[in-house]
């Protein structure tokens, strides 16, 4: 039996839905539209953990049906998952299912790392028990720590993005660092995803393993993707974090792929924007918003 790749799959959906858009599920109860939390009162439950993990399920279900269209994929940030304990994990697994109904590829934001069978089990644990497409990867525990996630690259189709240019503001303390043989930190982190790559190319040339690559960076961002040909880009910071369409036409390829962006607060919370709009509403219409923002910029609008 052929082994899907994930990295055609992606190319496909980016050119299938003419969208670059990556919905994040990272659900907090406080910015929950006021419809949510009253349809599932505390009193209903047997903890506060319960009653969240059913304001999340409606909301992200929801939000999955409205905006879903406009995406290629849904990143999944799984320390809001955790933070209910095993309630909010199965939850997170519970969700995987109706993603993939909706046509979309999942992608656990994990940010796992680490060595021998610790690094085995955090694979078992999202790209078996879970089944996610992909998963994010901190790639600073060196080779052997990536190994159990590039064996089921190679084996079962799936995918990893390894941490290259995060998109937070501290970032530069580490990832900017100058090496004694010249060049930022980041800069070497990229040259050694073409290495951990090489043999996972796909028909439409991109590999299954990608790179995170922040969109508030866009002058790194534009050497990275020239840095790293057919490596798929995962980029956070658009939207809430300050990036906009313009800023990150650096990083989709000559053809106007290669690269999906998150966005997380922007489109679940966009009732607190739109506030004229029913919320289900309001994140379709943001969503579409970033699509065809993104999709312009591209393709050289």
């Amino acid at each position: 039996m052929t082994v899907p790749h994930f990295g055609d799959r992606l190319l496909e959906a980016i050119e299938t839905r003419r969208s670059h858009v990556v919905l994040g599920f990272d659900p907090d109860y406080h910015l929950l539209p006021p419809q949510v939390k009253e349809a599932h009162p505390r009193g209903a439950y047997g903890s506060d953990e319960e009653m969240k993990a059913a304001c999340y399920r409606e909301f992200l279900l929801a939000i999955l049906e409205s905006a879903g269209e406009e995406a290629v994929a849904v990143k999944m940030q799984i320390a809001y998952f955790e933070a209910l304990g095993a309630t909010g994990y199965r939850l997170y697994e519970d969700l995987v299912g109706p993603c993939r109904e909706n046509g979309l590829l999942v992608i656990a934001d994990v940010k796992r790392g680490d060595i021998g069978s610790t690094a085995e089990a955090y694979a078992q644990a999202h790209l078996e028990k879970a089944a996610v497409d992909a998963v994010t990867v901190n790639p600073y525990l060196g080779s052997d720590s990536l190994e159990p996630f590039l064996r089921r690259v190679r084996e079962k189709g799936k995918g990893i993005f390894l941490l290259v240019k995060t998109s937070n503001p501290s970032s530069a303390e580490i990832q900017d660092l100058e090496l004694a043989s010249g060049g930022p930190l980041y800069a070497r982190i990229a040259g050694l995803v073409n290495e951990w790559g090489r043999g996972t190319e796909g028909g439409r040339g991109y590999r299954s393993v990608g790179a995170v690559v922040g969109g508030t960076h866009p002058r790194d961002g534009a050497v990275l993707r020239a840095m790293m040909p057919g490596v798929p880009l995962l980029v956070p910071g658009y939207g809430a974090q300050g990036a906009s369409a313009r800023d990150l036409a650096g990083l989709f390829d000559k053809g106007g792929t290669g690269a999906v962006v998150n966005s997380s607060r922007a489109i679940l919370y966009a009732h607190q924007k739109h506030e004229d709009l029913p919320w289900r509403e309001a994140a379709q219409r943001e969503a579409n918003q970033m699509r065809v923002a993104l999709w312009e910029v591209a393709k050289g609008g």
